[in-house]
Parts: C-alpha cells; structure tokens; sequence
C-alpha cells in the first residue's frame, strides 16, 4: 500500500487485497488519516477509527449513538427494510433501552454461570473430536469451530438439535450478504425466515416451558411486561447469531495461527498457565469481530483533529486499534507471554456499556477448544496447497475469519 487515498480506497471498497491483509492498510491509516472520511458502497458518509486511545473513547462516548433507528435512512439504506424486526435489541439501542434489554440477560453470561457450563462444552468438544476423520485432511469450520459454539448457545437458549443447522445456515446467508440485488433477496429471505422461526419457538416455549434461557425470558415477557414480543424475538435471534458466529471464527483463527507459529503453540503446550493469556493474545493479533458494528453521530464531535459532522456513521476499526503501536509493543508479532496480557488491555471485544455479553463464554469456549484440539492431536498440521489462506470475503469489514481452515489431526497416524 503506497498512498493513504489507495488505503481509504480498499478500506470502502473491502477489496480482495484488504481481505487478505487488512492490517498492512490500517497501519497506514493509523498514521495518516487517523479518522478518515469513505464513502463505502452502502453509500453513506463514513468516518473509519483506526487509532486505539480514539477508538476506545468512541467506544464508550455517549454521542455515538447505537440506535440506528434514529439513523434510519442510512439504516435502510445498509441493511435493507428485512433487518428492522430482528434488530430491535440490545446491540442496536442506547441506554434506558439498553440497560433493561442487556439486565434481563445478563445473569445468564456472568464468569460463575459460565464456568459452571464447562463440564458441557468439554463434553461437546469430545464428541465433535471423536467425529473428525484423523489421517485425512478436512475442513476443522463446518466439523469443528462451528458445531462447538452453536451447540452452546442452542443449548442455552433451548433450541432443538435438528433445527440447529437451519439456524446456522441462514444465519450464514444473513452475515454475508452483498449488495447486489440477489444477495439482498436472500439476506431478506433469510432474516423473514429467523424471524418466523424465533417466533415459534417463543410460542412453543410458552406452551411447553423448559429450563433454558428462551423460556425464562418469555416468562419475564408474559408476567412482567420487561420487554416486547418483538424484544423477545430480537433478543433470541441477537444471543443465537452473536453467540456462535463470532466463536467459531475466532476458534479458526486462533487454531490457524498457532499452526503457524509453532514456537507460541509449544509454549503453550508446554505450559498449559498460558492458554488463558494466550486467548487474550490471539483476540489482540487477529480476533473475529475487526470492526464494532455501526454508530451514528448524534451532534458534531471531533476524533483526532478531525470533525466527525452530526448524522455521519462512525465505524471503530477493532482489528486496528489492537494493533497499534502506540499502545502495543511490536503489535503484527504473536506474542502468548506479552506482558501486560489482561482481557481489558485489547478492544477485541469492545469496551465500554456496550462491551461483548458473552465474552467469558466465548473466552472459555476458545480455551477448552484449543486445549481438546491440541492436547488430543499433537501433530496436528495444515492441509492442502500452501501459500496463503482464504479468508472470508464481506461487503464490509464486520467479522474476521477463515473460508476455511483445512487440517490433518494426526498425520503420523
């Protein structure tokens, strides 16, 4: 990348280059248009954070809203009318809303209840190992990174098993929709088909409660009145889609880069204290979420010298703040013994009221994934042509993952 325009050029456009390698041009942005004007495809006025301090104080700054249905046209304009109905949620409101929204589920994704499911996802992560081929090379997302973090989150919400991969396959045609006309048909499709779907089951939880977390929050639906029927059905969709997408891709990542660096693998084989580091490590240098998704400026603020003017979308570019270099030493090297390695060092998961609910979740899932992966298969090695990987190809920077991750678990035999 020679020039700051071709890097504010491939940042909007997400072309294939940036896909591939999108720190090489947020390192250039980072030192030369901090807060940079785009104008993306979705064709609304853009402003891109790349530095840390900025995107943390952007993060948690009250001017920015969250709501984007006081940013509607834009909205709109992005996502299309089919996303207005699942996005009535906690992610997309400000507080009072948010508050009461994120208080009803909370309880559920504290550190205590979380580690009290580790018996379970170790249990899960036997069996999905115990059903991947071992000497043949294969595909570790769809057998693996996936099927983990869905069958968590599905148990919680209390989903039945044989309706779990519909879930996963709109939910794919949702995260990776286009612009074009047909993708816009099939994101539409896919979001009237969740939306249907959460609308069921909330019925089939109110005839037939159970002791999972769906049924708990009709029950607040039917005898408190704490939220809408809608709430409830965004809510649903909200825990379902953000709780197993973002998982798996940071499992893919996290078990690709430790392939690929195999003196950071050893070490952490070695001494099993640093996995949990090492988590915090892998978010930093390349975690699944590269950009917080959408706030709009509710009045004229300024970020970095730069006015960002009232009704802009602001975008917080994650990926690059945790790796800039005023706050991280040496920050493009994977590092699982940096100092200083604690889970509110990095933005990986946001910062501020809007940090990620189920961050401990997500963070003990990654752990008991690796330490299946690696402790039951040693020699584990990628498969198939070298050279680089093929990473997701978006219409704008929101998840970062793999297309996919080809491994032999044990090619010794």
């Amino acid at each position: 990348m020679t020039t700051t325009q071709e890097a504010v050029t491939a940042a909007e456009r997400c072309t294939p280059e940036f896909r591939r390698d999108p720190h090489a041009v947020y390192a250039r942005l980072r030192e030369t248009a901090p807060v940079c004007p785009m104008r993306p495809p979705h064709g609304n006025e853009t402003y891109l954070i790349t530095r840390y301090e900025d995107a943390r104080a952007a993060l948690s700054d009250p001017r920015l809203s969250k709501d984007m249905y006081g940013a509607m046209d834009a909205y709109r304009k992005i996502f299309g009318d089919s996303s207005v109905a699942l996005d009535d949620n906690m992610l997309n409101s400000d507080p009072p809303k948010h508050t009461r929204l994120r208080r009803l589920v909370n309880s559920a994704f504290t550190p205590r209840r979380v580690q009290a499911l580790r018996p379970r996802i170790e249990e899960i992560v036997e069996h999905l190992l115990d059903e991947c081929p071992t000497r043949e090379p294969f595909d570790l997302l769809p057998a693996f990174a996936f099927p983990l973090p869905i069958t968590v989150i599905c148990d919680l919400l209390g989903v039945p098993p044989e309706e779990r991969s519909l879930l996963q396959r709109l939910s794919t045609t949702v995260a990776q929709t286009g612009f074009g006309a047909e993708a816009k048909r099939a994101q539409q499709q896919a979001e009237e088909d969740l939306h249907a779907y959460f609308s069921q089951l909330v019925a089939a939880k109110r005839d037939r409660p159970g002791d999972d977390l769906l049924s708990a929050l009709t029950a607040v639906r039917d005898n408190d009145g704490g939220l809408t029927e809608n709430e409830l059905v965004s809510t649903a969709f909200l825990l379902m889609f953000a709780g197993h997408k973002t998982t798996a891709y940071l499992i893919g990542n996290a078990v690709h880069h430790l392939l690929s660096h195999p003196a950071q693998l050893r070490a952490v084989r070695e001494n099993p204290e640093l996995l949990r580091p090492a988590v915090e490590e892998l978010v930093r240098y390349d975690g699944s979420v590269e950009s917080a998704t959408f706030r709009y400026a509710t009045e004229d603020v300024e970020y970095g010298g730069t006015r960002i003017p009232k009704g802009a979308l602001v975008q917080i570019a994650l990926s690059s703040a945790n790796r800039d270099p005023r706050k991280f030493d040496a920050p493009d090297q994977l590092d699982v013994m940096r100092p200083g390695n604690a889970q509110d060092a990095h933005l990986g998961f946001g910062h501020g009221n809007h940090y990620c609910l189920g961050a401990p979740l997500a963070r003990l899932e990654t752990q008991l994934a690796l330490t299946g992966l690696f402790g039951r298969f040693p020699r584990m090695t990628p498969a198939g042509p070298g050279g680089e990987p093929r990473w997701l190809e978006v219409p704008f920077p929101a998840f970062r993952g793999l297309a996919e991750l080809p491994v032999v678990l044990d090619p010794a035999g």
